[in-house]
């Protein structure tokens, strides 16, 4: 076993025992971060010569998928920090780099806006140049791990440039930034997701991640294709999740009249068939597309557009098949289910939506620009 799959699978159990506290009391999960940090796990895409594992989309795929098994929350900030990680390795400073291959540096994205809700490659949010620095404007709406990230991913209109976007590294602790409110919303209820804005915020010109105006080249060329297999990796790792639950429970639970098992029922027999097959087509999709990307294949593209709308969609089916296969006990919590099933409604919902993606997959089938 390689060394990154075994600190993850050392890691799960501590994932595990908190997550229904982080769900229930829509708790940051703390517990889970600091034993990734004390892994060395946040440093997994970091470049060796920083002092991280040297590790890529495959590997930062397993560790979302198994976390995801467990708690969906935690799942989430790590595939937010892995996808803020890449962009940094890829445009930023080193000492950003080395704290981050080191744990000491959680981060996250800071796209979506209230202005521009789910597009969002076309943000609204300005960035202007005084006095050699750039004061930052923005409201930006959903962003993971607000309150609890080290620094921020951001996107603001160009400064001065021809181009939709441009990409900036922003602290936390900026002055004029901050993160507001609570996060208590349906699913994914430990993710800190909440608004953060900018009044009058000071950055320096060398935090600028890339060129000026090319924020959509490094947003679709950088983050989108780790965000979407990530985020279908979190897909599959709740069906996976909810698939060994809703089996446990049909195998171990009993008809007090006759001794026999819910599994002994041939339609609960068939719905975790579905739940297994569905399951395992989702993790195959996401596994080639990854290949698709180390390979650099043709259909690269198509597979990345493709492995999050399947994935998510996938789980809300896989999910709901999991509550009729438990019953009227799926709304207990213990059972382990009804948190997956509430989870696993994020990934169609989150940008880019799987409507989103259908118009991209259809456009690219026709021969038409995608984007």
């Amino acid at each position: 076993m390689s060394e990154y799959k075994k600190k993850i699978d050392d890691v799960a159990p501590i994932v595990a025992e908190h997550a229904a506290r982080v769900d229930e009391q829509a708790e940051f999960p703390r517990h889970s971060i600091d034993a990734l940090k004390q892994s060395g796990l946040l440093g997994l895409v970091s470049a060796a010569a920083m002092g991280g594992m040297g590790e890529g989309p495959r590997a930062a795929a397993y560790a979302v998928e198994r976390l995801a098994r467990e708690c969906g929350s935690t799942a989430m900030v790590l595939c937010m920090h892995y996808c803020g990680a890449h962009v940094l390795e890829t445009f930023g400073p080193e000492s950003v780099r080395r704290d981050i291959a080191a744990g000491k540096h959680l981060s996250t994205l800071a796209f979506s806006e209230a202005g521009s809700r789910s597009q969002f490659w076309a943000p609204v949010s300005t960035a202007v140049r005084k006095n050699g620095q750039v004061t930052l404007s923005a409201k930006k709406s959903w962003v993971t791990s607000a309150h609890h990230a080290d620094g921020y991913v951001w996107s603001s209109r160009p400064l001065s440039a021809e181009g939709a976007s441009t990409i900036w590294f922003v602290p936390r602790n900026t002055k004029g930034v901050e993160a507001s409110g609570t996060f208590n919303g349906l699913g994914l209820r430990g993710n800190d997701s909440t608004p953060v804005k900018a009044e009058n915020a000071h950055v320096a010109s060398d935090n600028m991640l890339g060129k000026d105006g090319q924020g959509l080249e490094v947003m679709l060329g950088t983050v989108l294709p780790l965000f979407n297999v990530l985020t279908a990796s979190v897909s599959v790792g709740l069906m996976e999740g909810a698939t060994q639950a809703a089996a446990k429970h049909a195998a171990g639970t009993t008809f007090e009249h006759s001794g026999s098992p819910i599994a002994e029922l041939p339609t609960v027999r068939a719905y975790l068939a579905r739940m297994r097959i569905a399951t395992d087509q989702a993790r195959c999709l996401v596994e080639d597309t990854i290949d698709a990307m180390e390979t650099g294949r043709e259909d690269a593209m198509l597979r990345i557009l493709e492995s999050k709308a399947a994935a998510g969609e996938s789980a809300t089916q896989v999910l709901d098949l999991a509550m009729r296969v438990c019953g009227g006990a799926a709304f207990r919590k213990e059972v382990g289910v009804e948190r997956r099933f509430r989870d696993g409604r994020a990934g169609t919902v989150m940008a880019p939506t799987t409507d989103q993606l259908y118009d991209f997959i259809g456009k690219a089938i026709c021969g038409m620009p995608v984007f």
